[in-house]
């Protein structure tokens, strides 16, 4: 039997941590696709191509991984394309506490058709979030241990025609 599985996130930017659990998740299924979601209610460092673009960087080695966006409910997005195990990955007590909740909920919204798995983030990115290292870059901190090479590069060029205001938003 062939398993199809998602990783879904806003992957912005694709943390080490995320690409830790890529890598794991990989290796556990037979097809794995991470799914960049649209969410038109935030405002974004990357657009959702650039982000696609990025991961398919950092992700060309593993033959078995495809990465493509989607918008509207995870659960339609799982029904609607088979996928039969649901990957998520846990830092902390806090996580798992949501996550339990979440996965309990799409368990009902999936009508049982793929289950979710939890894999635990290596303790080297445990404190590590997108919105962590988004905020750490913005005020001219360096996140090269945070973000793979690729990502850092797109960070970079990013930075170069951001401008912000005296709060630090962008403009």
């Amino acid at each position: 039997m062939s398993h199809k599985a998602l990783y879904a996130g806003s992957f912005d930017p694709l943390t080490l941590g995320h690409l830790d659990i890529i890598e794991r998740a990989s290796k556990i299924t037979d097809d794995l696709v991470v799914g960049v979601i649209e969410n038109p209610n935030k405002t974004a460092m990357f657009s959702d191509d650039e982000r696609v673009r990025m991961i398919k960087e950092c992700v060309s080695g593993l033959s078995n991984v495809t990465v493509e966006s989607f918008s509207g409910l995870l659960a339609d997005y799982v029904k609607g394309n088979g996928f039969d195990m649901v990957v998520r990955g846990l830092r902390n007590v806090t996580d798992f506490d949501s996550e339990v909740q979440m996965a309990q909920l799409h368990g009902v919204l999936y009508e049982n058709r793929a289950e979710t798995v939890f894999l635990i983030t290596d303790p080297n990115y445990s404190y590590i979030s997108s919105s962590m290292v988004r905020e750490v870059f913005g005020l001219g901190g360096k996140v090269d241990k945070w973000v793979p090479k690729q990502v850092l590069k797109y960070m970079n060029e990013k930075q170069k025609f951001v401008v912000l205001d005296e709060n630090g938003n962008n403009v």
